[in-house]
């Protein structure tokens, strides 16, 4: 994501706000928008939508590591909806306590029943309850078969499961080619239980101590929920990024995937726009279900090297040409226009691409 170190039309010296626009409003031809306005002039800075070609698209190492803290029990279909009967009686909920198959636990003062495994086949069994829908597995599968089949070297990607336990602990799935993930079961970890913390540094670390020495390496995280550790993974990413910059080890990418509604929007945010001191940037975050194309995962490794068209120019929405390329339009582009401009346009290739904006409110 670009990094905007300073306000543009001058006066203020408080650093202004970026925003980089939801998928959904992104032209379908463009990977990011980020946008920043300040009192005069806005920057905006976007990449074009694409795989990576020659030389980057040799060499990678893919994984995929799905959170698997309690709060996924639902998404995984190991959650319970209401069934035809409601609700069960209350000898029946002792009976379930009594075999220890129900516990009650204290949430902000009130008492909450908690089933086991075993309690809750015996309730969907009766008719109480139906085991929700596992909303999680298609997104999963579709993402590490096209990781697997598009862009792993060895034409399969390492799984696992994360938040485990304690919500430090993993569980591996095992290195999945692109058919086997497409019919893959994703139910949530089967040998350790499921996570009491929602913690992703030791994530983070299984996947560069493992493929350390792989040219490239994209790892995708899944996670519903809020960072217990986002110091801690903010420090481990910032060594990451100075041994990349320091030559010390090959470079690598991580793609944090929220989804439903209780993702925390602004860890994600901040974790994308870490400043790590150097110019390496390993974290890029998605929203599930505003992503159009699985390419969008790559949005962040396109360069200003990389040239996509012969010419190209960039106008405002007053019709002004704020930026020309006549050399070449490269895949990563960032200009200044006026703070009031509602959008831009890019003519290349024949064809002009119109692209609204919203500025963050300062």
């Amino acid at each position: 994501m670009g990094i905007f170190d300073r306000l543009f039309g001058g006066g203020a010296s408080a650093e202004p706000k970026s925003r980089q626009l939801p998928s959904s409003m992104v032209a379908k031809e463009f990977g990011e928008v980020n946008v920043c306005a300040g009192k005069e002039l806005a920057q905006v800075e976007f990449t074009i939508l694409m795989e990576p070609t020659g030389s980057d698209a040799e060499g990678w190492q893919t994984g995929m590591a799905i959170d698997a803290s309690a709060s996924m029990s639902h998404v995984f279909g190991r959650g319970l909806d209401e069934g035809p009967k409601g609700w069960p009686p209350e000898p029946l909920l002792n009976e379930h306590q009594k075999k220890g198959w129900m516990e009650i636990v204290q949430y902000q003062g009130k008492n909450y029943p908690v089933f086991t495994d075993e309690g809750k086949s015996d309730l969907v069994q009766r008719g109480h309850f139906n085991w929700s829908r596992n909303v999680v597995e298609p997104i999963i599968r579709r993402v590490t078969a096209y990781l697997a089949s598009e862009l792993d070297a060895d034409g399969g990607t390492t799984c696992i499961y994360w938040a485990c336990g304690d919500g430090r602990q993993l569980e591996e799935i095992g290195d999945l080619t692109a058919e086997a993930c497409e019919t893959a079961v994703f139910q949530g970890p089967q040998r350790v239980a499921m996570g009491q913390g929602t913690y992703l540094a030791p994530a983070v670390r299984y996947f560069e101590e493992r493929f350390r020495d792989a040219k490239m390496g994209m790892y995708i995280f899944i996670t519903d929920g809020e960072l217990h550790d986002l110091e801690e993974v903010k420090q481990e990413t910032t060594r990451i990024c100075r041994k990349i910059a320091a030559g010390e080890r090959n470079k690598m990418k991580c793609v944090l995937i929220g989804i439903g509604d209780a993702v925390n929007v602004e860890q994600m945010e901040e974790l994308d726009d870490l400043d790590s001191g150097v110019d390496v940037d390993v974290w890029d975050h998605k929203i599930a279900k505003e992503m159009r194309f699985m390419t969008e995962i790559f949005a962040e490794l396109v360069s200003e090297n990389q040239i996509v068209a012969p010419t190209g120019r960039i106008f405002d929405s007053f019709g002004t040409e704020v930026k020309s390329y006549s050399d070449g339009l490269p895949a990563k582009v960032s200009f200044t226009m006026p703070a009031n401009s509602t959008f831009f346009e890019l003519e290349a290739g024949g064809q002009r691409i119109k692209q609204s904006v919203e500025f963050p409110k300062s």
